[in-house]
């Protein structure tokens, strides 16, 4: 079967780009424009700059026109698609760590060793975790304000898998998903992988437009909520009891589930209580103790309506079977001997501190953080490149992500995220002086 013609001249484009004869940042023609040049359908024109933007040629940024991305910066560069150069300083990626959590582990495996229940370890699992282990969690949510019972608990392998275990036992291809217009890059990914329909919801300094939502909800079937309501990443939000009060009324209104991902909850001193507390019967709590603390240690727990609980057992099934009663075991004995809640007020300090290294660094930039975050937005002018600022970072060894994979749908944000928990103390603030150079260098061509 022969290409249709327009993949020709797809073809000559990209090669065009790929070779320098377009160099990074040119501006090309608009849709009507190539249209009329090259003789084609306006329709056709606009397949032909898709297809650009899918291989990650070109960009689109609104009321300026498409340009020619830098491609020393892959999209989604900074999240998960490369590694980042041992180096290089990364700000494109949070594994928050504080003195002392290697020798805390030596002791945990000095301790297991002599507990004498090791061979237990060994064997295989229940597929949503040992009874006491779930018991464990329950308490440790507890004291974050949801009240649940071990049997509404599972555990998975990190708060990622207890997300793509609530989407595969709950959603199917075309579900349409409420999503914040500034997204997790980690649950977009997902959803674009299992063919749901993300619907983007206009986001504020106070959370959500929740007329926007309640409009989408009348207007559309939607299948379900996804919100970060408790330290939102990237944008460090945290929605008021009003707000999410409302929020669930919404859902209740209108039959919608709620997937709630309190990821980074324990950052945010004396929050209202969990969504999940406002809508129970309807929500799923995501949450792990990744970055609270340790991302190796791969630990995380989802609280459901009970009747949800099988369906997500299944897909834990097939997907991990189980998680390592070793890792189970040993985050388990840190949550009821105090060490976890002990390990998130230090990093909820060291956050602090790096906050204040950015406001100092920073001043004067627009900025989108909460003071106890590990990540701060930084929304640039119309007529700025953030793929040009993130190219002449990693020219100087210096790791940042874009807006883009944050969005849901095109176009993406005007905006550099920081993840600032990844660097020592002293780098960081070398780091952001770089940063800050970038920016001002870009805004004054």
């Amino acid at each position: 079967m022969r290409a249709p013609k327009y993949k020709a001249l797809v073809d000559a484009l990209a090669q065009q780009i790929r070779t320098g004869r377009l160099p990074a940042g040119h501006r090309l023609p608009t849709h009507r424009r190539l249209a009329s040049a090259e003789g084609i359908a306006l329709v056709t024109a606009s397949r032909v700059y898709a297809e650009l933007a899918a291989m990650g040629l070109i960009s689109s940024e609104q009321g300026r026109g498409t340009f020619v991305r830098d491609l020393v910066v892959t999209p989604g560069e900074g999240i998960s698609e490369r590694e980042v150069a041992a180096d290089a300083i990364d700000l494109s990626f949070n594994s928050p760590s504080v003195p002392g959590q290697a020798e805390l582990l030596r002791q945990a495996l000095r301790d297991l060793a002599g507990a004498g229940d090791l061979d237990a370890l060994l064997r295989y699992q229940p597929h949503r975790g040992r009874g006491q282990d779930r018991a464990a969690v329950a308490r440790h949510l507890r004291r974050r304000g949801l009240d649940v019972g071990r049997e509404r608990i599972l555990l998975v392998n990190g708060a990622q898998h207890g997300l793509a275990v609530t989407a595969m036992a709950l959603f199917k291809p075309g579900d349409v998903i409420a999503v914040d217009a500034v997204s997790y890059y980690g649950f977009i990914v997902l959803a674009r992988t299992l063919g749901l329909d993300l619907v983007p919801v206009p986001i504020s300094g106070r959370g959500p437009d929740l007329d926007a939502l309640e409009s989408l909800c009348r207007s559309r079937r939607v299948r379900a909520i996804f919100t970060m309501p408790t330290m939102h990443n990237p944008l460090g939000l945290v929605y008021d009891e009003p707000q999410r009060t409302r929020l669930a009324a919404i859902a209740r209104d209108h039959d919608v589930l709620i997937v709630e991902d309190a990821s980074y909850a324990y950052l945010a001193e004396n929050p209202p209580p969990p969504l999940a507390t406002f809508a129970p019967e309807r929500t799923v709590y995501v949450s792990s103790l990744s970055k609270s603390v340790a991302s190796g240690l791969r630990i995380g727990f989802l609280a459901a309506p009970v009747e949800l609980v099988p369906g997500f057992e299944r897909v834990i099934r097939v997907t991990t079977w189980q998680t390592p009663a070793l890792n189970s075991a040993i985050a388990c004995r840190w949550m009821d001997d105090g060490t976890v809640d002990r390990l998130e007020d230090e990093k909820r300090l060291d956050a602090q501190a790096r906050q204040a290294i950015a406001d100092e660094v920073l001043a004067g930039l627009p900025s989108v953080r909460h003071p106890s975050s590990y990540f701060r937005w930084l929304p640039l002018p119309p007529d700025a490149r953030p793929d040009r600022i993130a190219a002449t970072l990693a020219g100087r060894r210096i790791a940042v992500s874009t807006g883009e994979p944050f969005a849901p749908v095109p176009p993406p944000p005007q905006a550099l995220r920081l993840a600032l928990g990844s660097v020592p103390l002293a780098t960081l603030r070398t780091a952001l002086d770089q940063v800050r150079e970038a920016i001002d260098a870009d805004q004054s061509r």
